[in-house]
């Protein structure tokens, strides 16, 4: 089978696509031919061994896949031979086929497309805990959702209108915004590009401000770190909560008095670890969000796809900020 294989720690250019061994299922195990991977911002990171976790060289990045059952182990229940499935892999998608613990893999209904069930899991995954299970979100509370037309932003839009939030999308241009808009925001703030001098951010943290209004936001979604976090936490309502999701903008450095004067938390989001920590309770998540795509309250927005062969430039794309909602490495 083909893969695309990380060999040496570096960016996208230092992928390449060879031919591997394809797997066989031990006990409690399943084999899945892969029909499309979901790329991710961590796929840029593990490929540099900037991410938390760093699997053993050479590996496969991709963090999530759909496809079809081709392989059981003994003792597996949960699935058989040719059930279509999506999957959390943490790497190891941009493969033909996968080797999984039969627990990871979740059957999809003959109605969902195979790039969509590709760009479900991580996304309104980590969307749906951040905002569900760290968040405590209210009926008619704002929500302001940094970077809101990359994969994980348009989720916690989505997931914020199905909740009863109002909505407001921050992002870099107006067709991105536009575009959140679409997916059920109320309304918008378009940011300039970072980073900032203190006058820049004080002009930030103003935009911030006059988008959630004369109350500010009580939930803060930041899918982009950097001086956009400093900003933010300025425009916030009494007892907001910041929640802390990635940092594409860099990691940004908090003056913790802005925490005090609005009493206001900052959570962090590690969607990964809850996963193995809670695995009933990301299973009922999971059931959740699977009754709100069958609803129609949520759906996947795959704005490119590119074959295994390019599946490189996918990540570089990610890297270099250019994806609105998902892109997708389709294999099969």
């Amino acid at each position: 089978m083909k893969a695309l294989l990380s060999k040496v720690v570096g960016g996208p250019e230092t992928l390449v696509v060879e031919e591997v061994a394809s797997p066989v299922a031990g006990p409690g195990q399943v084999v899945v031919t892969v029909k499309a991977c979901g790329v991710n911002y961590p796929d840029v990171l593990i490929i540099e061994d900037k991410y938390q976790f760093k699997p053993a060289r050479p590996f496969s990045p991709g963090g999530e896949i759909s496809g079809v059952i081709k392989e059981v182990g003994e003792g597996v229940t949960n699935v058989k031979v040719g059930d279509r499935i999506l999957a959390s892999t943490g790497s190891g998608g941009m493969a033909e086929e996968v080797l999984l613990g039969a627990e990871r893999v979740t059957p999809i209904p003959d109605s969902m497309p195979f790039d969509e069930a590709a760009a479900f899991l991580m996304t309104y995954g980590t969307s749906y805990y951040a905002l569900k299970d760290r968040g405590d979100p209210k009926p008619g509370e704002i929500l302001l959702v940094l970077g809101a037309a990359g994969g994980v932003g348009l989720a916690a839009v989505e997931l914020g209108k199905a909740m009863g939030l109002k909505v407001v999308a921050a992002a870099s241009s107006q067709q991105k915004v536009d575009l959140a808009i679409s997916r059920g925001a109320e309304s918008g703030v378009v940011y300039p590009t970072g980073p900032f001098d203190k006058d820049g951010r004080k002009a930030l943290a103003n935009q911030f401000k006059e988008a959630t209004g004369p109350k500010g936001w009580d939930l803060c979604y930041d899918a982009v770190g950097g001086d956009y976090a400093e900003a933010a936490i300025r425009a916030s309502g009494w007892e907001g909560r910041f929640l802390v999701i990635g940092f594409p903008a860099g990691i940004p450095s908090l003056p913790l008095n802005l925490t005090l004067l609005k009493s206001c938390d900052v959570r962090g989001v590690f969607w990964g670890a809850a996963v193995a920590r809670d695995p009933e309770g990301h299973a009922r998540n999971v059931k959740e969000l699977m009754d709100l795509y069958a609803a129609g309250k949520i759906k996947p927005y795959v704005s490119e796809h590119f074959p295994l062969e390019k599946a490189g430039e996918a990540i570089a794309h990610l890297a270099n900020r250019k994806a609105m909602g998902k892109v997708v490495v389709v294999t099969g």
